[in-house]
């Protein structure tokens, strides 16, 4: 990989853009690029005695500089030059805080001046939490060529969707050539495959062009199984007598490493002007002990230091915790912008399959009337104990709706199945339809998963790209088949069927930009409420700021009686019902009044 391009995040319809500008993070970790050649690299590794950095080539001893720190200043080293560190017994390795790599994990790092990528939108502001329609997608397979570069070209038509913000698979370097990025073992740079960092950079200032928000997954709960360098040179990064289900635990009571993942979120947001961050796990991160936890800490330095625009952070939590979501002044988010809620995904999953296994059996009996609480009140699980004899949640009905990242699918909920299918593959359209305008018209932040609004049937594997794959396993999680199998099918997006669906999605879009988005800005507490209904039957009113919001939907295959909605209806499905108070089966009625 060459560094040596500048590239301009658009063609030569430039014209009239503000002047471009510049954005660094200077970080405490790796190699940090000072001007005119002056270069230092900075590393904690209290477990050696000796440290060198190889650049160019040419070994250079580090200075100890005091409690475990390791330091070299040096000069007449141009952006792109490749550098190691050395271990003491001689064997080198890249910069666990690299900017970029040259081949991947077993290639060099690479000297980046932050400051060469001219930014052409530096005035961009961003979208309110409230406005945000989440639209997931992961590069290696949003387009066939798998780059950031490819995806610039796809921006237009996603954004014409009415969506507001992308939400990109974690992008770091991993092991390999293809996978999720969840396994990431470099957390500072963008994977080689999908490009350079100015390549990365140039996305996001296209979608800034485009409209669209840009927010990034982020994993700081484990590394990944293969090429780690922690393990190697700095085992005090880990705490030996504390595991995750996903490998050995973070050490987040050293200050070093605590500085390593919050740095490394405002990295991602002021040098490559991201609007958002999502922490994938966090009930994996076991800081109890410190005096302030690393995800309030890191919530509350993003507050002060990241400012002037609007930056948001959204948590992947399965314990259903409250105290990270709480609501302060206007109803701003406190911490955290919102969670994820697995909860209205498990209901809504078990209503259109009729599958219960696993973590769906909490949702087995009455599933619509736990859909109906989600919807309300936010989590479903809220502290009752399940089928496993485990309690799970808190009460959240008093949280605002906009606290809550609803979905029907993901990468994970697709990705976990055995073949990867869709919703679409397994269920019946007409539920299918109903449940998604439930989806957009509901008061809580919509999530798509790339490919829904065409209603995409290929699947979404599972894959990677580590050695020693078992020849005999059903599906190959490390073929090339699996990745290839899994990429968009874009013909699809432009075939009358694929269009249809696409103006069905941007209408409802649009009807929520105007109908929900309004009352979702400083919602009281307690705003969702259940009514009485027959079984199958979803009733909750929303008093939103200034106005009532109404669904109803039967979830059944006969006519059902629902309690009358007031107000103007501005959403039927299917479209030919009338809005009285009965609704035939499969179908659904919003409507909205002042309030």
């Amino acid at each position: 990989m060459s560094l040596t391009r500048d590239f301009a995040p658009f063609d030569s319809r430039n014209e009239g853009f503000a002047q471009p500008s510049r954005r660094t993070f200077p970080k405490s970790w790796g190699a940090e690029y000072l001007g005119g050649g002056e270069v230092l690299f900075r590393i904690w590794a209290p477990d050696l005695e000796r440290l060198r950095v190889q650049i160019a080539g040419r070994n250079r001893e580090m200075l100890p500089a005091g409690e475990g720190w390791f330091t070299l200043t040096t000069d007449g080293i141009a952006h792109g030059t490749p550098y190691r560190f050395v271990m003491p017994d001689g064997a080198v390795m890249a910069d666990p805080a690299s900017r970029a790599q040259a081949d991947g994990l077993d290639g060099p790092s690479l000297l980046v001046d932050p400051t060469t990528y001219h930014w052409h939108m530096p005035d961009w502001s961003g979208h309110a939490w409230e406005e945000a329609v989440l639209y997931e997608i992961h590069i290696g397979t949003f387009t066939p060529e798998g780059t950031f570069r490819a995806a610039i070209e796809r921006l237009r038509e996603i954004a014409s969707l009415g969506v507001t913000m992308l939400q990109l698979m974690p992008v770091n370097q991993f092991r390999g050539d293809r996978g999720w990025g969840y396994d990431g073992v470099l957390p500072y740079a963008p994977h080689h495959a999908y490009g350079e960092p100015d390549d990365m950079k140039a996305f996001v200032d296209a979608a800034h062009r485009h409209g669209l928000s840009v927010m990034l997954d982020i994993v700081y709960t484990r590394f990944g199984p293969r090429g780690s360098l922690f393990h190697a040179y700095v085992p005090s990064f880990f705490d030996p007598d504390r595991a995750t289900p996903s490998g050995p635990a973070i050490n987040f009571g050293q200050r070093p490493v605590r500085q390593f993942f919050i740095e490394n979120a405002l990295y991602w947001l002021e040098e490559y002007n991201l609007d958002g961050l999502r922490l994938d796990a966090v009930d994996q991160i076991d800081d109890e002990a410190s005096q302030m936890h690393v995800l309030w800490e890191l919530a509350k330095r993003v507050q002060r230091e990241v400012t002037g625009r609007r930056r948001h952070l959204v948590m992947d939590d399965h314990r259903n915790i409250t105290h990270y979501l709480e609501r302060g002044a206007a109803g701003r988010a406190a911490l955290y912008d919102a969670g994820w809620n697995h909860d209205v995904r498990h209901a809504a999953h078990v209503i259109a399959t009729g599958e219960t296994a696993g973590s769906l059996g909490r949702f087995a009996e009455e599933p619509v009337r736990r859909l109906a609480r989600g919807l309300a009140e936010g989590f479903i699980c809220q502290g009752e104990t399940g089928p496993d004899g485990e309690a799970r949640g808190e009460p959240s009905g008093h949280l605002s709706p906009v606290a809550f990242i609803n979905f029907l699918q993901n990468h994970e909920q697709i990705g976990n199945r055995l073949s990867g299918e869709r919703l679409v593959s397994l269920a019946d359209p007409r539920v299918l339809r109903v449940l998604t305008a439930i989806l957009i018209l509901s008061p809580q932040i919509p999530l798509l998963f790339m490919g829904d609004d065409y209603c995409e049937t290929q699947d979404f594997r599972f894959f990677s790209d580590y050695e020693g794959s078992n020849p005999d396993d059903i599906f190959d999680l490390s073929a090339v088949e699996a990745f290839d199998r899994s990429k968009l099918h874009w013909d699809r997006a432009r075939a009358p069927e694929g269009q249809l669906h696409r103006d069905r999605m941007r209408t409802l879009i649009a009807k929520r930009r105007e109908h929900v988005v309004p009352g979702l800005f400083a919602v009281p507490p307690h705003s969702g409420g259940m009514l009485d209904t027959e079984d199958g039957v979803i009733a909750v009113d929303w008093r939103l700021a200034d106005r009532l919001l109404q669904l109803r939907a039967n979830l059944t295959a006969s006519e059902q009686a629902a309690p009358l909605v007031s107000g103007t209806v501005v959403h039927v499905e299917p479209a030919e019902i009338a809005a009285g108070g009965i609704l035939p089966g499969l179908s659904m009625v919003v409507a909205v009044s002042p309030d």
